[in-house]
């Protein structure tokens, strides 16, 4: 199944609004880092619901948004949820963004980089649409080190890249992105019942949750272009 099947059928049952809440534990986190200034040009690679543009536009004041999403119902579905418009939403892939080179200040992507078919192709394309001194805010649940993301892949019918932190850093310095820091995000938000409830459909153990949500977390590496 290709990506934008699998996420069609996830928008068509509403599956959109639900990886907006659970991501928003982590993703507000990074929105808050990224250095928009009013005016800024954003753009959300694999934008779902399109939460994070409609966020940088609203407390960023930045000046137009831009979501793309390989899923045309997805790309509906945010389109559906802002009236705003400056916050628009395109269907694609993220190996051939359709904006000319030096046109966007800031990137974002939260929990879909690793569905890209080359990521060093869309780190090439990514460094290429922003501007010097620009940022590319990458985050994610599925890497290498949460040895607890390793099974994912089988829940989704599409191939999926797990990379280690260095391996992020490696790729991003060879796409010319300075990776000015990378750390890891914790949910604080999830609840996370007492030893006694373990244990649970999911989860063995409190400590595996505990280290899954509150250790590991969300992988974020910050890319600025030269």
């Amino acid at each position: 199944m290709s990506v934008s099947d699998e996420f069609d059928d996830w928008a068509a049952r509403g599956k959109d609004r639900g990886m907006e809440d659970r991501h928003w534990h982590t993703a507000k986190h990074v929105l808050a880092r990224m250095p928009v200034e009013a005016g800024d040009t954003v753009l959300d690679l694999g934008s779902g619901s399109g939460y994070a543009g409609r966020a940088l536009k609203e407390t960023a004041d930045a000046g137009r948004a831009y979501g793309i999403d390989a899923s045309p119902a997805m790309a509906a579905n945010a389109r559906s949820y802002t009236d705003d418009g400056d916050v628009g939403f395109l269907v694609g892939d993220f190996e051939h963004l359709p904006f000319e080179t030096d046109t966007v200040d800031h990137c974002f992507s939260m929990e879909a980089f690793y569905y890209a078919s080359d990521p060093h192709a869309v780190l090439d394309e990514v460094a290429r649409v922003l501007r010097p001194g620009g940022t590319f805010h990458c985050a994610v649940n599925y890497y290498e080190e949460n040895v607890h993301s390793h099974a994912w892949d089988e829940l989704v019918e599409v191939p999926m890249t797990r990379w280690s932190g260095p391996e992020y850093r490696e790729a991003f310095r060879e796409a010319g992105l300075a990776v000015a820091v990378q750390d890891n995000v914790p949910d604080r938000e999830i609840e996370i019942p007492p030893a006694s409830e373990f244990p649970t459909e999911d989860w063995e153990t409190r400590e595996a949750m505990v280290e899954r949500y509150r250790e590991f977390g969300t992988l974020v590496t910050v890319g600025v272009a030269p």
